[in-house]
């Protein structure tokens, strides 16, 4: 394996659209969502891990799931763990993992990757990803994989690239925020857009520069705890000085405001799992279209329904067409497929009426 091979695996989100199987107490990266043996971080850790040393994998996440993480990957260490102590974005995070990284190897390249996502072909995954890490070791560039949009979605943002671009790495001209249907049809349409997945790969010192240049303050922040990173002293000064940050996504700190940034259509199947509806597109269905995990189902005049519960338990649906139906400890869902992205603020109002234990 190349020693200059680093990631940053993302792992901090609550996943509010899965619950209520996630919650902030266990977020839907820890669960084994499609019924497989194996968690979505699991999946994740394993898929980078055929290409990238297990030790150079880096776990960023909340201090809340350290536990979690190192129950669920035995072969990472706790340094290996970057915890924040306060929820500020993607921006800080990133250039925090990549000053400690750049104190460990300045020649390395590394992949900033979602630890929820739906990727089948790992092998087609690597040879992307690998792509991509030679590009960045030769070019001060910024590289993103982007998805072959199959149909005008207006949940993702988009990238736009340049038609002229001839090779397979294709210049990005603009990051475009979620369309709405209209919008996202014309993206379509003009064949030189795609889905904005969050995978993202540079070289260490190609994107600390990059925060040098276009996010000043933040660059200053982080840069004067270079000393403590990888030492006993790095907790307290994280600790103290994290909570300064500004709360920023690095598409807008960095990538909307970069000259050198490159995408490379994606040669894998993916899906974000952002939601159940787009967990149920993944997993096979029955007869009547419904897609059921862990469950023992008996279904009567049922269709195209998401069904998911504890292992083994027996759950009988009569009548019910393109619905969600989660039972997890004490919450019991039933929602129609066609309102699943209000399950959030769902969620949001079950916290406010009945507690935290429930959200």
């Amino acid at each position: 394996m190349n020693k200059n091979y680093y990631a940053v695996l993302m792992a901090g989100g609550v996943g509010s659209r899965f619950w209520p199987v996630s919650t902030e107490a266990y977020p839907k990266q820890f669960h084994d969502m499609l019924g497989v043996g194996k968690t979505l971080l699991q999946s994740t850790f394993s898929r980078l891990n055929r290409f990238i040393p297990t030790e150079n994998i880096l776990i960023l996440t909340n201090e809340r799931y350290n536990d979690l993480v190192l129950e669920q990957l035995p072969t990472v260490k706790q340094e290996q763990v970057v915890l924040e102590p306060a929820m500020r974005n993607t921006a800080p995070c990133i250039l925090y993992a990549a000053l400690k990284i750049q104190k460990m190897n300045p020649d390395a390249v590394m992949i900033v990757a979602p630890s929820d996502h739906w990727i089948e072909d790992e092998e087609a995954f690597e040879s992307d990803v690998t792509k991509c890490f030679d590009k960045c070791s030769q070019e001060r560039v910024l590289c993103t994989l982007g998805i072959q949009p199959t149909h005008p979605n207006t949940g993702f943002g988009y990238i736009e690239f340049d038609k002229r671009s001839g090779e397979q790495l294709k210049k990005v001209v603009q990051f475009r925020e979620k369309p709405d249907v209209d919008t996202a049809r014309q993206f379509l349409a003009q064949g030189n857009f795609l889905w904005n997945a969050g995978i993202f790969m540079w070289g260490v010192k190609t994107i600390i520069e990059a925060f040098k240049e276009h996010q000043k303050v933040q660059y200053e922040l982080f840069e004067k705890g270079v000393a403590c990173y990888n030492t006993p002293k790095e907790k307290d000064f994280i600790e103290k000085n994290y909570p300064k940050a500004e709360n920023i996504s690095i598409d807008y700190a960095i990538l909307e405001r970069s000259e050198a940034i490159y995408t490379l259509p994606a040669s894998f199947g993916w899906n974000d799992l952002g939601t159940w509806g787009a967990l149920y597109e993944k997993l096979p269905k029955d007869g009547g279209d419904n897609a059921v995990v862990n469950a023992r189902a008996m279904l009567n005049d049922a269709t195209g329904n998401m069904i998911h519960a504890g292992k083994g338990k027996v759950i009988v649906v009569d009548g019910l067409k393109d619905y969600i139906i989660v039972d997890k400890d004490d919450v019991l869902l039933i929602f129609p497929k066609s309102k699943q992205q209000g399950i959030k603020e769902v969620r949001a109002e079950v916290q406010k009426k009945f507690g935290d234990t429930f959200a």
